[in-house]
């Protein structure tokens, strides 16, 4: 898949394509009904499927004070557009200037001369524009225009909003039913304080670089996945009270890891269930205890499917 961030150098050599524009946080299922409908109807007409998106969400800039969280980074968003059959991807700057454009320029400068759509697939509550004028009857009144209906599951309409939520409140596993993969912590692998190592359960420290989501507090069953393979994960999450903590860590137990040091990795960590909340116990040994009973959980989960 081709990326270009903007669209003031963009040259196409295609005559025309189908465009499809939306802010996309997360790839969940009904961005991913949005896009496949895309690259269907360019797979059908034989052209080009280029995808519209930003580099941040517009509340950013319009109401940064209401700016939610994102639900996964740009470059995780990028690599589901192409697995989605997605052609070329325009990433847009969305800054002030961009916030102004009115939905004509924005429909006639950037998609039809930039991207040289001649046909759209958008959701069903996309808007473009200052005001958001351009909204999908204002689009399939100018150009032809497909808009997919709210995607649901278990009676459930999939958004980034009710994914946060469930991330917010540890519910890891509802979550992946709408996003249709496990949510995922991406960051690198930093030094912490050796506390782990010292109880016998030495783990990964991971320094994320994004205002992501933060799921509840706790311990989860994940997968840990990095240069060095993929392993089964018992991960905390909080401040570890016990110890009186006061910055929130990402740590994970790498279960069956051989040993090798991956500081300055670059690692994702999947998150399947919680099981269990945070908790400031009376002393080390009874960390050490839950500790080890967490571990045997998340082999069993795992060992069970539970990954899935």
């Amino acid at each position: 898949m081709q990326v270009h961030f903007g669209f003031e150098e963009l040259r196409p050599e295609w005559e025309s394509a189908v465009g499809c524009i939306g802010t996309f946080d997360g790839v969940h299922l009904g961005h991913a009904e949005v896009i496949s409908r895309a690259v269907a109807k360019a797979r059908e007409a034989e052209q080009p499927c280029v995808l519209v998106t930003f580099d941040r969400h517009p509340a950013a800039v319009l109401a940064p004070s209401r700016c939610p969280k994102l639900v996964a980074p740009l470059q995780e968003n990028l690599k589901r557009f192409e697995a989605l059959g997605v052609s070329a991807t325009v990433v847009l700057p969305f800054n002030a200037w961009l916030s102004r454009m009115s939905a004509s320029t924005f429909l006639e400068d950037i998609l039809r001369k930039a991207v040289r759509a001649d046909r759209l697939v958008v959701g069903h509550d996309f808007a473009m524009g200052n005001g958001r004028e351009g909204n999908t009857e204002w689009l399939s009144q100018r150009i032809e225009t497909v808009v997919v209906p709210p995607f649901q599951v278990e009676s459930h309409r999939v958004s980034s909003s009710a994914i946060r939520a469930m991330v917010e409140a540890g519910d890891v596993a509802h979550a992946a039913r709408l996003l249709g993969r496990p949510f995922t912590i991406s960051g690198v692998v930093v030094r912490g304080d050796k506390l782990g190592a010292k109880l016998g359960y030495p783990t990964a420290n991971l320094a994320r670089s994004f205002d992501q989501v933060v799921p509840a507090d706790g311990v989860y069953s994940g997968t840990f996945v990095c240069a060095k393979g993929t392993f089964k994960t018992a991960a905390s999450i909080g401040t570890r009270p016990t110890v009186d903590g006061q910055d929130r860590r990402f740590e994970a137990y790498l279960l069956d890891y051989p040993g090798d040091t991956i500081y300055g990795y670059s690692a994702d960590l999947l998150l399947h269930e919680r099981l269990r909340g945070q908790e400031k116990f009376a002393s080390l040994e009874g960390l050490i205890e839950q500790m080890a009973l967490d571990v045997d959980r998340v082999r069993t989960l795992l060992a069970a499917g539970g990954d899935r």
